[in-house]
């Protein structure tokens, strides 16, 4: 049976995405330099203003042993399997239902043939943007608007993939250039790898200076504070004693062997501090030669890092972060930082000390450094 949204604007766009999967290294570089390419690669793209009218999901994972994500015949996981999805899969969205189950996590999407738990998603409401016609001589932040974008990077007269770069991930812009396809690219710095490489200007949202200016600067360094509950997975943060913000987070998981730092997945507890943020931080080896294989460990444009130090031990890499890679907030499920929905990371980044402005960052790393906000993690 079709599927009714095909030939809208959502339709096109989960092709669009659909043929920029399968169209793999080989594929491109064939016809790298050719106007086939860049027809193929992205042809002609509705209007800039365009919003799409449904939103989108994202798989975002294999799921166990890489068998794919189940879509169940009704919002339970006890009904029937119709069908399985894997990593990066766009499907519509129709209804966003809460059944009940399970307790911690009752969000169910309604997709085209079941429905889908909302663990191993991201929800997204893509859109096209008119690319700049400069980016400040610094460079600027910028978003990506589209389910996932290809970003590459030119080698001599060879294009070459590098990492897909996620919906409502942040990156430093510092200049356009003409793309593989002759539309506007915007010019992207990995502060890890300190290499640049390209995407698609039309995939970003440039973001103003206003959006990440800090907040409560009236409000003493001392007098902000951050408790987050590791057994029940919460977080809240005061000023003056009173609860200004609280949320439900993900902190490590409760894993006894250590992740692939050797430092064991679990979030320790402890007093903390603040001790630097990056609005855009690539977590990951920065290897490029791996970068263009979705299943390795590379995360460009983690939005809205605010990394602690532990009081009684050394920096070990634990941050606040946006994520987005998964939906199953209220469950362990980092390698030992704490996941938040990118809106509250962001919200949180602009909050604590240091303050991090748009004109405090530094243009070469991408951080700002500083003993900030206190904070204890507890176990409840």
């Amino acid at each position: 049976m079709k599927d009714p949204l095909s030939g809208s604007f959502v339709y096109y766009q989960v092709k669009l995405f659909s043929m920029i999967k399968r169209f793999n290294r080989r594929d491109f570089l064939k016809f790298s330099g050719t106007a086939l390419a860049a027809s193929f690669f992205l042809p002609s793209l509705p209007p800039f203003d365009a919003f799409l009218p449904y939103p989108l999901v994202r798989v975002t994972s294999n799921g166990l042993e890489n068998k794919g994500i189940p879509i169940y015949k009704e919002p339970l996981d006890t009904s029937e399997i119709k069908r399985v999805v894997y990593r990066d899969e766009i499907l519509n969205l129709y209804e966003e239902v809460d059944s009940g189950s399970p307790e911690y996590n009752p969000v169910w999407y309604k997709v085209w043939g079941g429905y889908l738990h909302r663990a191993r998603t991201q929800k997204v409401l893509p859109y096209l943007n008119q690319p700049a016609s400069s980016i400040r001589e610094n460079g600027q932040l910028a978003e990506v608007t589209v389910p996932y974008t290809q970003a590459m990077y030119k080698v001599l007269e060879e294009w070459r993939l590098v990492n897909r770069l996620y919906f409502e991930s942040v990156h430093w812009v510092v200049g356009i250039e003409t793309g593989p396809d002759g539309l506007p690219w915007y010019v992207i710095l990995d502060e890890l790898i300190d290499q640049t490489y390209m995407a698609p200007a039309q995939h970003f949202r440039l973001i103003p200076d206003a959006e990440i200016a800090p907040l409560s600067t009236d409000v003493p360094w001392e007098q902000k504070y951050i408790s987050v509950d590791l057994s029940r997975q919460r977080m809240v943060c005061y000023e003056n004693n009173v609860e200004v913000f609280s949320t439900v987070i993900s902190s490590g998981r409760m894993d006894p062997n250590p992740g692939k730092n050797g430092i064991p997945t679990q979030t320790p507890a402890g007093k903390f501090n603040i001790s630097v943020k990056f609005p855009s931080k690539h977590m990951g080896s920065g290897d490029l030669a791996a970068a263009a294989d979705v299943d390795a460990y590379q995360l460009p444009g983690v939005p809205w890092t605010s990394f602690i130090k532990f009081t009684d031990r050394p920096f070990q890499g634990h941050a606040f972060h946006g994520t987005y890679w998964h939906d199953n907030y209220g469950v362990p499920m980092s390698s030992g930082c704490i996941n938040m929905r990118i809106a509250e990371a962001k919200w949180l980044f602009r909050w604590v000390y240091p303050t991090s402005g748009a004109d405090e960052i530094d243009p070469l790393t991408l951080d700002k450094r500083g003993y900030g906000t206190p904070g204890e993690m507890v176990n409840s």
